[in-house]
């Protein structure tokens, strides 16, 4: 058994698959929290995780944020206690985009090309 400090109604910052959530623990499943999204912190990644920054031979995978109020299983170590006010989701979701793609403007590569013009597509369904 886990042991944790963390509780039903905590607010928290939950890392999951490639994304980071804000939200809240909503049930304690043993070795996982299940956490209801309430902001996004980090955009999930583009692209195949299992290949990352690879484009040639690879499904481009395009990954959206989970939606406001989604529920997700988080391993009880990727949740984190969360002091801070919880922001607007879709202003969280926003700035996590354009946090995304100023990284990804960084560099001209493949990866970084079809990483962009992936979230700007899913940008344009976020608004």
């Amino acid at each position: 058994m886990i042991m944790t400090d963390k509780q039903i109604g905590d607010k928290v910052k939950a890392h999951y698959k490639s994304g980071t959530y804000l939200g809240k623990i909503v049930q304690d499943r043993g070795d996982k929290f299940l956490v209801e999204v309430l902001a996004v912190w980090k955009h999930p990644m583009q692209g195949d995780l299992h290949n990352p920054n690879q484009t040639e031979g690879v499904f481009f995978h395009e990954r959206k944020a989970l939606a406001f109020h989604e529920k997700m299983n988080v391993r009880k170590p990727a949740v984190h206690s969360f002091e801070d006010t919880i922001p607007d989701y879709k202003e969280s979701l926003l700035e996590a985009v354009q946090t995304y793609k100023e990284i990804l403007k960084q560099k001209d590569t493949p990866y970084n090309r079809e990483a962009l013009a992936t979230l700007e597509r899913l940008e344009k369904e976020y608004k």
